[in-house]
């Protein structure tokens, strides 16, 4: 028989299973089936495919394993919607995924339905509850979920800004916080031994294992992010025509790509304007919020210019230790980064939420690290590779998702990412 405390912690998660699940739907709310197809690069997927793709997640390492009796809704599915699962079954090619117009986009919800009635017997059995094993599964499995809901919102930005029309995701008609936004300070950090890593103490994905020891000079952090007045500066000073600020495989992608400003900047009638998720906006309304949607060789270039550089992801980590995890994150509706209202404390500022920030940091595993065994191994180990870590959550990171150890990476040319920069120095 399960525990009180195994039966306490089994109603939070069906409650939390409800409650992710129902943000991932309401995110399609202003969504055509049409829009729900659209896949505009090759990092994007499109909207329906997120929808199936998440729920996959839970019939095959859940259902298909724990509950007796469970009768897969299409046996295609499983491999149809597999992502990069090599253990489970072959895959389609990700750039293929907007070609699936059938299912269509109502037989996904279906879908949908079908696993979560299996996935809520399966909660309600005592011997789920008593098993580490499924309630771990049903954690790592929404916060799976959380990751695709932000990927969902990145994904239609760009599927919306490639449409001709630049229509808006959003007709709430946010605007930026009015802000006369000081300098940033430098706030100073001791040196020492010190320890990064998750401490076990609530969720944790196994690429923030094992907490371990690092040794860091003192160091000095910025207390706001890099705004889009600062990164004009840096285009006005022909910062993308001149290769001693770059990389060399960063300038090649300048060079090759045509890169001349971040990811939706564009000269609309001799202005600049930003698309955002509620359509384009001028740059001067937006030049105090953090600069967005720059890839990890703008961030570097920008340092260089500045005569600075990105931080190490263990000195951002030490600097969020005492800071709340709270700011401008998806349920604050606004899905574009705000300007701060203050940044000279003693702490820095936006942190969390906003936008990711650049590290100077490769993405690999930490001393001692290990990927779960099975299938589920392939989930982050197999990606350390010619990846970066961005640090701290963005405007679209659900809350409950993000914490200070949280690792996440992507190529140093991605831009399509809610991506920013904070610099550091010494």
């Amino acid at each position: 028989m399960a525990s009180v405390s195994e039966i306490a912690e089994s109603s939070l998660i069906r409650e939390k299973f409800s409650k992710v699940r129902q943000q991932s739907e309401r995110l399609c709310a202003p969504l055509s089936p049409e829009d729900m197809m659209v896949q505009s690069c090759a990092d994007a997927s499109p909207a329906k495919w997120h929808l199936a793709h998440t729920t996959w997640f839970f019939e095959t390492f859940l259902l298909r394993e724990f509950l007796p009796g469970y009768r897969e809704y299409d046996p295609d599915f499983r491999w149809l919607f597999n992502s990069y699962y090599n253990a489970v079954s072959k895959q389609p090619e990700k750039k293929t995924r907007s070609s699936f117009s059938r299912p269509g986009a109502e037989e996904i919800f279906h879908y949908r339905r079908h696993v979560e009635e299996g996935m809520h017997i399966l909660m309600q059995r005592p011997d789920a509850n008593s098993n580490p094993d499924v309630l771990s599964r049903i954690v790592l499995g929404l916060n799976h979920e959380q990751q695709h809901q932000e990927l969902l919102v990145m994904d239609m930005k760009h599927a919306l800004w490639s449409n001709p029309l630049h229509p808006s995701y959003s007709d709430g008609g946010w605007k930026p916080a009015a802000s006369s936004l000081e300098p940033p300070t430098a706030i100073d950090y001791e040196g020492g031994l010190i320890e990064i890593g998750s401490d076990g103490a609530g969720f944790a994905f196994d690429n923030e294992l094992p907490r371990h020891p690092e040794y860091l000079r003192g160091f000095r952090l910025a207390s706001r992010p890099v705004s889009c007045a600062e990164y004009l500066e840096f285009m006005e000073a022909g910062g993308y025509r001149k290769p001693e600020y770059w990389l060399s495989a960063g300038w090649d992608t300048v060079q090759a790509q045509g890169w001349h400003a971040p990811l939706y900047w564009d000269r609309l009638d001799g202005s600049w304007q930003i698309y955002t998720l509620h359509g384009y906006l001028p740059l001067e309304d937006l030049l105090a919020t953090p600069v967005c949607h720059v890839s990890y060789f703008e961030a570097e270039a920008f340092a260089h210019w500045a005569g600075k550089r990105l931080p190490t992801e263990a000195e951002w980590e030490v600097a969020a230790w005492r800071i709340p995890v709270e700011g401008n994150l998806l349920e604050s509706g606004r899905l574009h980064p705000d300007a701060c209202e203050q940044a000279t404390g003693s702490d820095p500022v936006q942190l969390f939420g906003d936008v990711w920030e650049w590290t100077q940091s490769p993405y690999v595993g930490y001393p001692g690290f290990y990927p779960l065994p099975g299938a589920l191994g392939e989930y982050n180990g197999k990606f350390m590779s010619n990846q970066m870590v961005l640090r701290g959550g963005s405007a679209v990171t659900p809350a409950s998702h993000i914490r200070a150890t949280y690792r996440n990476f992507f190529g140093p040319q991605t831009r399509w990412q809610f991506s920013g920069i904070r610099l550091a120095e010494r």
